[in-house]
């Protein structure tokens, strides 16, 4: 049995609950983190000392770190999926590449999504959604723009090239960024125009596997 344990509105939450729903693995959540306290807890803390989200445990195996685990379900259930979907309703994809060059250009993506996009991406979340209206730094949310917007345009001219982020198969990659999109296209505010991660993104809508995350209002 594989438990997640973490909060909905959690980015770093939704890519694993993604990642299962495109694998078609069953898995048990318990809210935690924020409101829903639990991780700081001397139990959790033995499972993960940062006291952060998500957890998983498969079994006796512990992870944490996202896109850690991410990249953990791929390589262990991506070929074999749980539940096979005659009607399609489990994307197709190379999820953990066997070719070693087209792996880490996957694994490339998921660290920039980590290090670079999230990081200037987040602090506009933060005010729009999480901050009082009375308290939002409207400089801090013209940074956060500044500084991503540039980002998701280089993200449209790579879409312009390829299918999706290593290729012309869904991998990996895609399950973190697909979070990033959900969260940036959701915030109250006026964005460019970018066709080509627009079609990305809409890919990713029309698929069952996306329900329950990819639908999710942001909090």
């Amino acid at each position: 049995m594989l438990r997640l344990w973490g909060r909905t509105s959690s980015i770093n939450v939704r890519k694993v609950m993604l990642c299962a729903q495109v694998l078609g693995l069953d898995m048990e959540r318990t809210n935690a983190g924020m409101a829903y306290g639990i991780v700081n807890t001397a139990e959790y803390r033995l499972k993960n000392f940062n006291g952060l989200i998500p957890l998983l445990e498969d079994g006796e195996y512990v992870l944490w770190e996202s896109n850690a685990i991410v990249r953990y379900l791929c390589a262990r259930w991506a070929q074999t999926p749980s539940h096979p979907a005659a009607d399609g309703s489990l994307p197709q994809g190379d999820w953990y590449p066997s070719d070693l060059h087209k792996r880490f250009d996957a694994e490339r993506w998921m660290d920039w999504q980590q290090t670079t996009l999230n990081p200037e991406s987040g602090a506009a979340f933060l005010q729009w959604i999480r901050t009082p209206e009375a308290q939002r730094d409207a400089g801090v949310i013209a940074a956060s723009v500044a500084a991503t917007e540039p980002l998701f345009a280089q993200l449209d001219g790579h879409l312009a090239h390829h299918e999706f982020l290593a290729g012309e198969q869904l991998t990996m990659a895609d399950i973190p960024i697909a979070c990033e999109v959900h969260r940036w296209f959701g915030l109250p505010q006026a964005r460019p125009s970018w066709p080509h991660l627009e079609r990305w993104y809409a890919r990713w809508l029309s698929l069952p596997a996306s329900r329950g995350v990819l639908d999710l209002p942001l909090s």
